[in-house]
């Protein structure tokens, strides 16, 4: 059976000051959705209360996924259950091979069901990241350099589809991966997102600003955050109205249906 991010009336503060003030919306696994708005309206406060960051408090309302209520989960239950961030300034981890790290997560989610687990043996974990790394077309040499550690930008957000790839998500949500991308980059990175996408079903949720990379990143739906609320639904025609326009004629639209 599919998974399902399902958010209704979902309200979120951080230190005191509501962000989020009633967002209601369904991602199902194998569903690309863009969510775009401009700096402020609340974007990134979604995608750090779904993950669980303790400085964003839900206030109300309630996410349920894959038939759990997500806000009771701790950080770790949620990835366990199939839900990943991908960070827009991802932490470098001086000292910590990618490939370690990588074999580190996924021994913590076995040991975290079981905890007689010893891991996933290191020659089978050797075949998965290869494999991975292949489907992504990274270079093998990748494995072996510390986490984000001197890496460019590009560079580090294809080491977070390396994550998503090797993890298996079931729903992803893409925190303006875009941010600080050249063209070539950007078309790297979506590239590897739309791979995972067709080969394990994974749902996107796309986090942006901008319409760019839903050029790479086809969306099924597209939404638009105001102030903290979803204000706007539409198909991929709905990113290539907000390139046009901008962002004024929605606020100017939504303020008229308030007034009236």
């Amino acid at each position: 059976m599919s998974a399902a991010l399902e958010i209704k009336n979902l309200h979120a503060s951080v230190e005191d000051q509501p962000i989020l003030k009633g967002i209601d919306l369904v991602v199902k696994q194998g569903e690309v959705h863009a969510l775009m708005g401009p700096n402020g309206s609340g974007k990134s406060t979604l995608a750090y209360t779904l993950a669980g960051h303790p400085s964003y408090v839900p206030t109300a309302g309630e996410v349920i996924f894959n038939s759990l209520d997500l806000l009771d989960l701790e950080p770790d239950e949620r990835s366990r259950a199939g839900l990943f961030l991908a960070f827009q300034y991802p932490v470098a981890v001086p000292g910590v091979t990618v490939a370690n790290f990588l074999r580190h997560a996924i021994n913590a989610r076995r040991r975290a069901d079981d905890p007689d687990d010893k891991g996933i043996p290191i020659p089978a974990f050797r075949v998965l990241l290869k494999e991975k790394m292949d489907l992504l077309d990274v270079d093998h040499r990748f494995a072996g350099r510390y986490l984000n550690d001197g890496f460019s930008g590009g560079e580090k957000k294809r080491a977070e589809i390396l994550q998503m790839a090797t993890l298996e998500p079931k729903i992803a949500i893409l925190d303006e991966t875009d941010s600080g991308l050249d063209i070539d980059a950007l078309r790297i990175v979506s590239e590897g997102a739309l791979a995972l996408n067709n080969v394990i079903g994974m749902g996107m949720l796309v986090i942006t600003h901008y319409q760019r990379i839903l050029n790479y990143i086809q969306p099924d739906h597209v939404h638009v955050m105001l102030d903290g609320r979803i204000v706007e639904h539409g198909g991929p025609e709905l990113a290539l109205q907000l390139e046009e326009k901008g962002y004024d004629w929605l606020r100017e639209k939504h303020r008229s249906t308030e007034e009236a």
